[in-house]
């Protein structure tokens, strides 16, 4: 997979994502000395999340317990939001600094912002992974992506890669903040690299700074991400489970030397510094399932079928009134997004609330033609 001047792949080097989600909103100084430091770190990239709360949730998700308490995850999502000047400003600055700069990506509008930027490829997170109508806008318009797998299933992950005929990578990953370095797994790696021949990385959200980045890279891991903030306590959703600098280049020269030593001789290193119990429980047995820490979450943090505004009985169901949304934990998540299309033309049974996930019940099985579905 080439993306700008990098070559992520078999037999090169790891290729080295530095996560500033949203913790760059604070200012436009602090994002740029969030940049600066991935640079003194010796990171390839630098990634920011383009945030605009409509694609994500609906107004009434409520509080959600996010690492830094319980917060109102949509309006701090409002509060994340931001133009495509400002975008640019890092977008310039990290090239200047010879970063490759790369945005996630949450729905059409982020996508549209980040193709006006020229960004050369986007992340889409793992909740998004079947956002299919994303996925596919994406592989249209020909740009790179990578994707992370958590909370997926084998099945989950092969629907989404079923929309890109080429430049598409993967990142493992446990969708739980902060993640159990036990449940990672990592012996899915070399798995998900037979089965779906392309690239594949890790993206962690575990505390300590090299366990699993390191043994990723003994398992052949192609790809790291990984959180790094200017202080742990700086109040952004994220900061609590990332690294900080001195933190992240430590786990950068790590993984560059992981790469070079070859992986027995990682795994017997990292054995006699953490010891055999742990190392053993991270690499785990190589076969894709839910992490425990996640499985409760697989229905209400992926997308499905939401009322976005109430609905009358008998009114017919258009892409004005319903959305694919994450439902978290105060809505109920409704039909799966593969089934949008063949909602449209059919009528409310009842009332739909706003907020409400679709279900099969909702729906009157007569469309608005006569036709029976």
């Amino acid at each position: 997979m080439n993306v700008g001047e990098h070559r992520i792949g078999r037999g090169k080097p790891c290729f080295i994502i530095a996560e500033l989600g949203t913790g760059h909103t604070r200012d436009m100084g602090y994002a740029l000395e969030l940049v600066r430091a991935t640079v003194r770190c010796g990171a390839d990239c630098v990634k920011v999340q383009i945030v605009f709360a409509d694609e994500i949730l609906h107004p009434l998700s409520g509080n959600v317990k996010l690492p830094t308490g319980e917060v109102p995850l949509y309006e701090c999502f409002k509060a994340c939001e931001r133009d495509l000047a400002y975008y640019r400003r890092i977008k310039e600055y990290a090239e200047e600094q010879g970063l490759l700069f790369l945005c996630s990506v949450f729905g059409t509008k982020s996508l549209d912002l980040a193709g006006e930027l020229g960004v050369r490829m986007v992340k889409v997170a793992s909740p998004e992974l079947n956002h299919y109508p994303l996925l596919t806008e994406i592989a249209r318009r020909g740009m790179p992506a990578v994707l992370s797998t958590g909370v997926s299933t084998e099945e989950d992950i092969g629907k989404a890669l079923a929309a890109f005929p080429r430049d598409v990578s993967i990142l493992h990953c446990v969708t739980s903040y902060p993640a159990p370095e036990n449940e990672y797994n990592l012996r899915v790696i070399p798995w998900l690299k037979a089965r779906f021949h392309l690239p594949v990385g890790v993206s962690d959200h575990s505390l300590d700074p090299m366990m699993v980045p390191v043994l990723a890279v003994a398992c052949g891991a192609d790809i790291i991400e990984k959180h790094v903030t200017l202080s742990k306590l700086g109040g952004a959703l994220d900061d609590p489970i990332a690294l900080d600098a001195d933190e992240f280049g430590r786990m950068v020269r790590r993984v560059r030397e992981a790469g070079e030593i070859g992986a027995d001789e990682v795994i017997e290193r990292m054995t006699g510094e953490y010891g055999g119990e742990r190392v053993a429980a991270v690499l785990g047995d190589g076969i894709k399932r839910l992490a425990p820490s996640e499985e409760h979450n697989y229905y209400t943090t992926r997308r499905s079928i939401i009322a976005l505004k109430s609905i009358p009985k008998h009114a017919p169901i258009t892409r004005e009134n319903i959305a694919l949304l994450r439902s978290e934990k105060n809505l109920k998540p409704g039909l799966d997004p593969e089934y949008l299309p063949a909602l449209y033309g059919r009528t409310a049974s009842r009332h739909i609330p706003s907020g409400k996930g679709i279900t099969w019940e909702d729906l009157n099985m007569i469309d608005q033609s006569g036709n029976f579905y």
